[in-house]
């Protein structure tokens, strides 16, 4: 699985990195959903330019020291500085491309000097984003900041989109090329996610029967994505533990926020998705934000309500608590939920059965035969919508891809298949091929009807 390449804003505070990424993903991505719980935090997100996709992260404002906050900027610099060294010696071990801004308004500051400083040392492209230069009489302040000798100097406004279409084009040709000789892997990619102390760590020990990852209570404890190869009944695994994910109100500048994205790339890396739940806790609104970034990474993915060793049961505990999670999960209703105990082993040994299984479904087809009957049973039993005496109308459909499964649905009208009727849809194809843990993918592309000898 291709990770898209990844493109950090960093800089001291109020120098406008929020109102960049915003412009920058505002313009070129737009996430609708109807999907309840698919909408995540905005310190990361997928953005498009010229074609190219990328991972864009705002790195956030370093935080001054309490008490101190109405100080003039040029007697905080020295207690920005050990915060603005960590952040940007984390994005450069993360980023691909680093775009530092700054205040084109206030000019340059010792804050700006330490950055450059960490960023000059590293071998990554760094692309200067001169901001809040809304006049073009202000633009000459642009040239400042060639002192900081980083390259070239593009002068900006991101609340008015002034300039932007020259930095992003700077990004993508500063992206570098893809290595396409790297060694093949074929092993089952799984990343393990949850809320901080979910037992994330603690599971992995446990399925790979040695002390590979730190465990601690104290959550926040494992920083970085961490590999492992596990061979296990003639299938090879890699396994992927990551940070917990927090909500963005608790999440701390610096490592705490660079967590997140790694465990966004985690994601992107992966065949199968752990999503752990810790069931003392219950299911949280965090749980739900994980796993509505889950969702939009098209991953497969395995529930794993955790801890279960320690919950008071009778007959219909569990039944119970399947339809809690059921219900908060609703956009999600083709994910298997195992209750286990990562600390006993409790239906551990159950987890890689089921990541085979939802691997399997992930690139199991259906082929054009028997997915076009399927449309046209559905169109019998309920038929789409119209609008004005005309009807929708399905002439074609195929699956052109696996991992996840993807159709393509050739119809009259594609906008008028509204979410209800690809719900719908879904629910008919899952019921004769249940893609257990895998999203699907369905594309409705405008096919006239003279096109076509029939329709479905």
């Amino acid at each position: 699985m291709n990770q898209k390449p990844l493109v950090a804003l960093v800089g001291r505070p109020n120098v406008g990195k929020s109102t960049l990424f915003n412009r920058i993903i505002g313009r070129r991505l737009a996430v609708v959903s109807e999907k309840a719980g698919t909408t995540r935090d905005r310190l990361y997100a997928e953005a498009d330019w010229g074609g190219q996709s990328f991972m864009l992260v705002d790195t956030g404002g370093i935080e001054v020291t309490e008490g101190h906050n109405t100080a003039p900027l040029s007697e905080l610099s020295e207690q920005f500085l050990p915060a603005i060294r960590r952040q940007a010696s984390i994005a450069i071990q993360d980023a691909d491309i680093i775009v530092q801004v700054v205040d084109g308004q206030s000019g340059l500051t010792p804050a700006d000097n330490e950055v450059a400083d960490i960023l000059r040392r590293s071998q990554k492209p760094v692309i200067i984003a001169a901001n809040k230069l809304e006049s073009t009489k202000l633009t000459d302040n642009a040239f400042e900041f060639y002192e900081l000798a980083l390259g070239e100097v593009f002068p900006i406004s991101a609340l008015h989109g002034t300039g932007t279409g020259d930095l992003l084009d700077a990004i993508i040709e500063a992206i570098p090329p893809s290595d396409f000789d790297e060694e093949e892997d074929d092993s089952i990619k799984i990343a393990i996610l949850g809320k901080p102390n979910a037992g994330k760590s603690t599971l992995l020990n446990k399925l790979i029967g040695e002390e590979r990852a730190i465990v601690s209570p104290i959550p926040g404890t494992t920083r970085d994505a961490i590999d492992t190869r596990l061979l296990r009944d003639g299938h090879e695994f890699t396994l992927i533990d990551t940070a917990g994910i927090r909500r963005r109100g608790k999440i701390e500048p610096g490592a705490e926020k660079y967590s997140v994205l790694r465990a966004i790339k985690a994601l992107q890396r992966a065949d199968v998705a752990l999503m752990l739940i810790d069931a003392e806790q219950g299911i949280t609104a965090q749980d739900t934000h994980i796993a509505g970034m889950i969702s939009e990474e098209r991953c497969g993915t395995v529930v794993l309500v955790n801890k279960w060793d320690l919950i008071e049961k009778d007959t219909y505990t569990l039944h119970e608590y399947e339809k809690v999670v059921r219900h908060e999960l609703n956009f999600m209703p083709y994910v298997p939920i195992l209750f286990i105990s990562a600390e006993t082993g409790q239906r551990v040994n159950k987890i890689l059965e089921m990541v085979l299984t939802v691997n399997e479904a992930r690139y199991q087809r259906i082929t054009t035969a028997d997915l076009n009957k399927m449309i046209r049973d559905m169109v019998v039993k309920h038929p789409p919508p119209s609008k004005g005496g005309i009807r929708v109308k399905f002439f074609y459909a195929t699956q052109v891809a696996v991992a996840p499964p993807t159709f393509v649905f050739f119809v009259n009208k594609p906008d008028w298949v509204h979410f209800t009727y690809q719900r719908f849809m879904e629910n008919q194809i899952r019921a004769i091929y249940p893609f257990i843990g895998t999203p699907i993918r369905m594309i409705f592309r405008p096919r006239s009807e003279d096109r076509f000898s029939s329709k479905l």
